[in-house]
């Protein structure tokens, strides 16, 4: 492989191996310059861009992360492509803004979190993996994505809305249309037709909160959605539409992100059985040390993007003001640079200053501190009632350029000890 060989706009590079995809990222990596790729095809041709700059090192990362009046993401930070304003807030809420307008929102919701409400949710996320845990072991081996890694985090979300388990199953399925990618088994592969289906699952989903916060306006109940609707912060609060473009990041995003690392997680504990027993032996002792790990070499988010306010120059390159730079969470995460060996998984590996709920500044995971929890717990339930669990099968990867997902991974009890119960 050389770097004439690699295209990041083509859908085909992400169902490439996944060891092809290590190595072409270390190329782009190794070259003296920032790549620079044309667009992937636009839905809105009118917008179609000349292209972008991929910053692949996680020392570039980190600095555009630090200097967010220069890297933009009022211009869309979820896709390469530009799409109508309209588009990005409502799929991408706070996500797609900067401040003050972004500072604004995220200072409301963080208020809406109470301490009382935390440790609630907290409660629960223990809860829910008991019974997560106790139903596979009823079932037996199963997908682990359907029955496991989804479950977990996107039933937290719900209850902490105040969203009723009969709408389990219909928030699951707009979830995987906003994140299918380019993954046909989610999403038409006709453009036309997939931006009609990104529509209707994001209005399905800003339906069901309008509806719910209309019911909660009259009738609070102890849920975030009541918090969010009666919150007034300094005399601000979030209108119908901000309230609902937030729910639409909160399920997608708060569910893609730990689903994605307890489904990398089991692959990584079976594919390196010195790192599993490790882990079973010391439990108490490595697994925070693992959850870095895993999410550090998951990077459930592979990319966000950047749109340059004014001429800038970074490690030794001049960007122009309009210029687009995509920052590579995944590469920034395996540079060896920073992760001496990164393609082995360690969980004792210290420091581990990943970027894989992105690098420090205001755009940080909001909800970083509940997905690492949620993936403590599950882990710990998991390997200690079920510690012979692991994945029978590779896993069956999302061709997606923006989420390292995993669509299914069939698991089995055998090989690493007897089943606890």
């Amino acid at each position: 492989m050389s770097l004439a060989d690699i295209d990041l706009s083509d859908t085909q590079f992400w169902g490439r191996p996944l060891a092809e995809r290590r190595e072409a990222f270390r190329l782009l990596r190794s070259a003296d310059h920032p790549p620079f790729f044309a667009e992937p095809e636009s839905p809105f041709p009118d917008q179609q861009g000349p292209g972008y700059y991929a910053l692949v090192r996680h020392a570039d990362v980190v600095e555009a992360s630090r200097n967010p009046e220069v890297f933009s993401s009022a211009h869309g930070a979820t896709q390469i492509l530009d799409l109508p304003v309209e588009f990005n807030e409502y799929f991408g809420s706070m996500i797609n803004m900067d401040d003050p307008r972004h500072a604004r929102l995220r200072r409301i919701v963080s208020r809406a979190f109470t301490p009382r409400m935390v440790q609630k949710f907290q409660a629960d996320v223990a809860e829910v993996a008991a019974e997560i845990v106790s139903r596979l072991l009823e079932r037996g081996p199963c997908d682990f994505v359907e029955q496991v890694a989804a479950r977990l985090p996107l039933t937290i979300i719900c209850r902490m809305m105040g969203v009723p388990d009969s709408e389990f199953d219909r928030v699951l399925r707009n979830t995987n249309i906003i994140l299918s990618g380019q993954d046909p088994e989610f999403i038409s592969e006709n453009l036309d037709e997939a931006v009609a289906q990104l529509l209707g699952a994001g209005a399905d989903l800003a339906d069901l909160v309008t509806s719910l916060a209309s019911l909660r306006t009259d009738h609070p109940a102890d849920d975030l959605v009541t918090s969010l609707v009666t919150a007034n912060i300094d005399g601000e609060q979030l209108t119908s539409a901000e309230l609902a473009s937030f729910f639409v990041l909160l399920v997608v995003a708060g569910n893609e992100t730990t689903r994605t690392a307890l489904s990398h997680a089991l692959t990584l504990l079976t594919d390196f059985p010195d790192q599993r027993r490790l882990l079973l032996d010391e439990m108490q002792t490595w697994l925070p040390g693992a959850v870095e790990e895993v999410v550090r070499y998951s990077s459930p988010v592979i990319f966000m993007r950047r749109t340059l306010t004014r001429d800038f120059r970074l490690n030794g390159h001049d960007y122009q003001a309009g210029d687009k730079a995509i920052l590579f969470y995944w590469s920034a995460n395996s540079d060896e640079r920073v992760f001496p060996d990164p393609a082995r998984f360690d969980i004792t590996r210290s420091p581990n200053p990943h970027v894989g709920f992105g690098a420090a500044g205001p755009h940080f995971c909001l909800g970083a501190h509940l997905a690492r929890r949620e993936i403590t717990v599950l882990l710990r339930e998991l390997l200690t009632r079920v510690p012979g669990i692991r994945a029978a099968a590779p896993p069956d990867r999302l061709v997606s350029s923006f989420i390292n997902g995993i669509k299914h991974l069939p698991c089995d009890f055998d090989g690493f000890g007897p089943i606890g119960g």
